[in-house]
C-alpha cells in the first residue's frame, strides 16, 4: 500500500510595512471570499519562494525581497483533496500597490481584522502568522475545529 498523499501546494504572506501595518486582500472568488492575505499555487518547475514571490507581484504589484517561511496549513477537504499551504512573512518589498482580479489589496493594522469580512478559517491562519510560538495548522473536511501544533 503506497504512502502517497496527493496534495496541491499553494502559498501565502503576511507582508508588514515599516508603520506595521499588514497588506490584506479582499478576495472576490465565490468560493473563499473575505478578508485574506495575498498568495497562490506554486507551479510545476518553481521552487516554493519563487511561487511566494511571483503570486505577491501578480496580486498586489509588489516585488517581495526574502520571504521567510514562519508555517504551514495542512488540510484536506470534504471531497478528500490535499493542500499544502506555505506561510511566508516578509518585510521589504518595492513597488507600489496594485489590486487585481483576485481583489481589492490594502494596508490594515492588524488590530483592526475584525472590522472586516474575514475569509474563512483566515484567523486561524493568522494566528500561526502572529504567534511564534505556532507553526502548524491541520484540519480535515468542512469542519472548523482547527488543531493548531506548537513548535
Amino acid at each position: 500500500m503506497s504512502r502517497a498523499r496527493l496534495i496541491t501546494l499553494t502559498n501565502m504572506c503576511m507582508l508588514t510595512n515599516s508603520q506595521g501595518k499588514i497588506l490584506v486582500e479582499n478576495r472576490q472568488k465565490s468560493t473563499w471570499p473575505g478578508i485574506t492575505f495575498p498568495g497562490g499555487h506554486v507551479e510545476k518547475n518553481e521552487s516554493m519562494q519563487a511561487a511566494m514571490i511571483r503570486e505577491m507581484r501578480e496580486e498586489t504589484g509588489l516585488i517581495i525581497q526574502n520571504p521567510q517561511l514562519c508555517g504551514l496549513m495542512d488540510f484536506t477537504t470534504a471531497t478528500d483533496e490535499g493542500y499544502l499551504i506555505l506561510l511566508y512573512k516578509a518585510q521589504q518589498f518595492h513597488g507600489q500597490i496594485n489590486s487585481s482580479a483576485e481583489g481589492a489589496v490594502f494596508w490594515i493594522n492588524p488590530q483592526d481584522l475584525f472590522h472586516y469580512h474575514l475569509a474563512d478559517d483566515f484567523w486561524e491562519m493568522y494566528q500561526v502568522f502572529a504567534h511564534k510560538d505556532l507553526s502548524e495548522l491541520y484540519g480535515t473536511g468542512q469542519d472548523t475545529n482547527w488543531k493548531t501544533t506548537l513548535l
